[in-house]
């Protein structure tokens, strides 16, 4: 009977002294869970975020909020995120320029895209079309021959540094001046072509395809040759324009969390987030809106992050684009 009492006091003071983080992951989450998305309600990472959360909040039971927080091409939320308290409940939908693209294009970044977030996992990956409006070329080539025979009068908006870099490095390959128009989110930038503001936008599949039904505006490209079945037909714009060295790109989303997050709740959301976008329901649903989910362990997207950040600071230094 001792010996039986000797070893529940020992297992009761065990669990006393646990560890506050597996403690808190065991009881994770036990209130509102806030995800930070640093655009505009409405673009790719804003429904890609919603999608997540309202299964999240169906399989937890507990409020899962989206919090929108666009500005300073994203450099306002990703400043909230990392000076949030590192527990779980408030994380961030980041996108490739808020962990890549920002170090190399501000001279004083009030964040550290490496050291101050713990990688949760890769999300989703979104694939963007050139679009024009209704009115405007109805083919790539006739878009290039059109830019060549008036240079520097046609105008090209996006709403991400990956949108610019699109645009920039295809009208650099064929030869093309062609004026960027800047812009604070995606649907920003599809409101600027359907004013006239700009003739040209590079965006995400999720945001421009219901007025490319519509016929409002029309695509000719699509910038990643894996694509929706809503872009089946749609030409890459490499083989559109005749350039086979044009490389694909798309733009990708990332949860991240503080620095200092425990492990046990950065893997308990790593696995509730792979084990959401891996449900076949869930995968014909976002990908219905074009975006493509793309999961990963906190390890492998700590590395993708690192490996891009290598292969972009060249691409940036050759555009000697810079944000101050």
């Amino acid at each position: 009977m001792l010996r039986i009492f000797a070893s529940t006091t020992l297992i009761t003071l065990a669990s006393a002294f646990a560890p506050a983080s597996a403690q808190d992951a065991r009881n994770y989450p036990n209130r509102a869970i806030h995800i930070v998305v640093p655009f505009p309600a409405g673009g790719p990472a804003d429904v890609a975020a919603r999608l997540l959360a309202q299964r999240m909040n169906e399989d937890w039971g507990q409020p899962v909020i989206v919090d929108n927080r666009p500005g300073g091409n994203t450099v306002i939320g990703a400043q909230q995120v990392a000076k949030a308290a590192p527990d779980g409940y408030t994380l961030l939908m980041a996108i490739d320029s808020t962990l890549v693209m920002n170090q190399y294009l501000y001279k004083s970044l009030p964040y550290d895209p490496i050291n101050d977030f713990v990688p949760i996992t890769t999300t989703t990956k979104t694939v963007s079309a050139l679009v024009v409006a209704s009115d405007g070329p109805k083919s790539v080539q006739e878009l290039i021959a059109k830019a060549k025979a008036e240079p520097g009068k046609l105008n090209y908006g996006a709403g991400t540094i990956t949108a610019q870099l699109m645009g920039h490095r295809f009208h650099k390959a064929a030869g093309l001046d062609i004026v960027y128009v800047p812009f604070k989110g995606t649907p920003e930038t599809v409101n600027g072509l359907l004013t006239g503001s700009v003739q040209i936008i590079y965006a995400a599949n999720v945001t421009v395809n219901p007025l490319i039904e519509s016929g409002k505006v029309r695509a000719l490209a699509k910038l990643d040759r894996r694509s929706p079945a809503s872009m089946a037909n749609m030409p890459t714009l490499a083989d559109a324009a005749g350039l086979p060295n044009l490389e694909d790109m798309s733009v990708w989303l990332g949860l991240v969390a503080p620095k200092g997050t425990p492990k046990p709740i950065v893997d308990k959301l790593q696995q509730k987030v792979a084990q959401i976008m891996a449900d076949p329901a869930m995968r014909e649903k976002s990908e219905r809106t074009g975006a493509f989910p793309m999961t990963s362990t906190p390890e492998e997207f700590g590395k993708f992050i690192r490996e891009e950040a290598g292969r972009w600071q060249k691409v940036l230094q050759e555009t000697n684009i810079k944000y101050d």
